[in-house]
């Protein structure tokens, strides 16, 4: 089974970015990479993934409709097993306390520093391994 990662982002350059720093991981089919472009398409797109197991879930905080943070709980109640990082371009002490209170397993600051989330994932697609 392969292993996917869920970006959820309203901002429509998000995925060519991504794609472009994990390139070669796509191409290489170490895992996969879904992208969401609002928290309610992200919801349905975790209520229906099965054929992947999905180890990720990376999502912006400032959404227009539902943000990030209230997209959080409701992404936890289906899926608690899966981690959530969330981004965000205000990196603050409240924001950030929200986030993990909220129960994402942490925040990353725009512009992403992509080396550290490459860590994060080569981790966790190791331990899905």
């Amino acid at each position: 089974m392969s292993v996917l990662v869920l970006v959820v982002d309203d901002e429509p350059d998000v995925e060519a970015l991504f794609r472009q720093q994990f390139r070669r991981d796509l191409r290489a089919e170490r895992f996969i990479m879904d992208f969401a472009n609002s928290a309610p398409d992200a919801l349905v797109r975790v209520g229906e993934t099965r054929e992947h197991s999905l180890i990720l879930i990376l999502s912006d905080i400032n959404m227009p409709g539902m943000t990030g943070l209230e997209m959080l709980p409701k992404v936890k109640e289906m899926r608690p097993e899966v981690p959530v990082i969330m981004i965000t371009a205000y990196g603050d002490a409240d924001t950030k306390r929200k986030a993990l209170e909220g129960g994402a397993s942490g925040l990353l600051t725009k512009p992403i520093d992509f080396s550290a989330l490459r860590e994060e994932i080569d981790a966790r697609v190791a331990a899905a391994d």
